[in-house]
């Protein structure tokens, strides 16, 4: 066998080794690409619950805890919820207001998964379901798909979705185009397949220049609703993270249709 070919066919072994730790690395570190819980030094807590569950116990932020209306808030996954206190405040006057903090996220205990977080939101909310009569839904980033995953299995009055997208899969195949994303990623987060089952209203707020979530997912996840269900909204001018400076964006969490005192203040 001549030179050329020896020395061919170790730089195919070579490359094919290569490939195949990058896979096998992919697959370890996978969740610290999607979790990234911050380093809690916002607000002081105004109040905060424990709620336990199989394997950890997460620690709940709350603003007013009795009335008919409440609103549960799922955050972005490198976001402290405290910071988004003030303006749920703002949009939900005179609601109850429950924010959770992840698995591993600002005190509470465990570690984040896709499977642990619905299961969460769903003890969350069936805590909840006897104190208060409706409760909405809003969830940001990768809390939009805790958020659509709760909407699908249970009852809510109305679900509002904050740079929401598609699937987390079809984000991954498309910024990795040269990884078998499919049978690696173990989160897939594929909230187009839990959207055809929500019956609440639905209000989609997308950021004009999203840099993280591109505009088509956004809009695969809308057309995936029933017919009618959820209306899309943009906010020009504004990107994945800065979209909630701008004045629009709270006019958008005031004008949800099941939202009516806050309305009346615009």
């Amino acid at each position: 066998m001549s030179g050329f070919v020896m020395s061919a066919l170790k730089l195919a072994a070579l490359t094919g080794l290569g490939y195949v730790a990058l896979c096998a690395a992919m697959f370890a570190c996978q969740r610290s690409f999607i979790y990234f819980p911050p380093r809690i030094d916002g607000p002081a807590d105004t109040g905060a619950m424990t709620l336990t569950v199989p394997g950890a116990e997460l620690r709940i932020l709350t603003e007013r805890t009795e009335g008919r209306d409440a609103v549960l808030y799922f955050g972005g996954n490198a976001e402290d919820v405290a910071y988004s206190l003030p303006t749920m405040d703002q949009a939900f006057p005179g609601h109850a207001l429950y924010l959770p903090r992840y698995r591993g996220y600002g005190g509470s205990t465990g570690r984040p998964s896709e499977t642990a977080l619905y299961a969460d939101a769903l003890a969350l909310y069936d805590r909840l379901a006897p104190r208060h009569g409706r409760i909405h839904v809003v969830g940001r980033s990768l809390g939009s798909a805790v958020a659509v995953h709760l909407a699908s299995q249970r009852p809510v009055a109305g679900l509002i979705l904050i740079t929401p997208f598609d699937s987390i899969l079809e984000v991954a195949r498309r910024q990795y185009p040269f990884l078998p994303v499919d049978r690696l990623l173990l989160d897939r987060y594929e909230a187009v397949n839990d959207a055809p089952r929500v019956s609440a209203p639905t209000r989609i707020i997308a950021a004009e220049h999203d840099e993280i979530v591109p505009r088509r997912s956004t809009e695969a996840l809308w057309r995936s609703f029933p017919a009618g269900l959820a209306e899309l909204r943009v906010v020009p001018g504004t990107g994945h993270n800065s979209i909630s400076r701008s004045p629009d964006y709270m006019k958008h969490l005031l004008g949800h249709p099941l939202n009516p005192s806050a309305a009346r203040q615009q």
